[in-house]
């Protein structure tokens, strides 16, 4: 079974529309839809903002739903000058920025008593977004990169260049790490898919309520094609 988490309530929706012999569970507020989607069992949940509430539920999502695999689609800000509004990144790994415990010898970023820094993405997973988001998106262009993650919404220049500096991040967020992070843990290959929404350094070139409803067309589209490509 493919797990999805999905960031905007009308992406869920949609997905969910598409689904046949749905049921949906409220565990931790949040509604778990289960049915078939693209022809195989999936789960698709809209987690909240944050990254304890993507923690927990990826965690459900392995406890209760047994899936074979987490994708989780949203939006971030662009930490790179080519990677524009409207397309999207791909995690190749993803971590969490705002984790600091240097005094205890760990780098930047890195949790206290974890064997890994980034937690990386499955190439498989990556492979398949790739392909059906070139195949269903063509309008868009993909990227590969690193995803990082805090609970801090980012708009500050100075901040931006630290995180370009510190972590060569592609883009920046408030939920995918610790998604990996849960993935990780619990032996889950994951992905994570993010539409860029802004620049992160306050600046907007379209309006947002334009680029939701662009956003949420490609990352359906994306979500569609993935699970009826992907074997679990």
């Amino acid at each position: 079974m493919l797990g999805i988490i999905g960031a905007m309530e009308e992406e869920v929706n949609q997905l969910k529309e598409a689904m046949e012999d749905v049921s949906v569970e409220r565990r931790a507020s949040m509604d778990f839809c289960k049915g078939i989607l693209g022809g195989h069992p999936a789960v698709v949940v809209r987690s909240g903002i944050g990254k304890v509430n993507a923690g927990i539920c990826a965690q459900i999502l392995a406890d209760v739903y047994h899936v074979k695999a987490v994708v989780n689609t949203g939006i971030a800000g662009s930490l790179r000058a080519q990677i524009d509004i409207g397309d999207i990144v791909l995690s190749t790994d993803t971590l969490q920025h705002d984790v600091e415990a240097e005094a205890f010898g760990y780098p930047a970023g890195q949790i206290p008593r974890m064997d890994t820094l980034a937690f990386m993405a499955d190439e498989r997973l990556l492979s398949c977004a790739e392909e059906c988001c070139r195949r269903v998106n063509p309008d868009i262009k993909t990227f590969r990169g690193r995803v990082l993650s805090g609970d801090q919404f980012i708009a500050d220049g100075q901040k931006k260049e630290w995180l370009v500096k510190t972590f060569d991040g592609c883009c920046t967020e408030m939920e995918g790490a610790a998604i990996g992070q849960a993935a990780y843990l619990n032996n889950i290959p994951f992905l994570i898919v993010r539409a860029i929404s802004d620049k992160a350094d306050g600046s907007a070139s379209m309006d947002y309520p334009e680029f939701e409803a662009k956003a949420i067309s490609h990352t359906v589209a994306l979500m569609k094609a993935m699970a009826e490509s992907l074997e679990l």
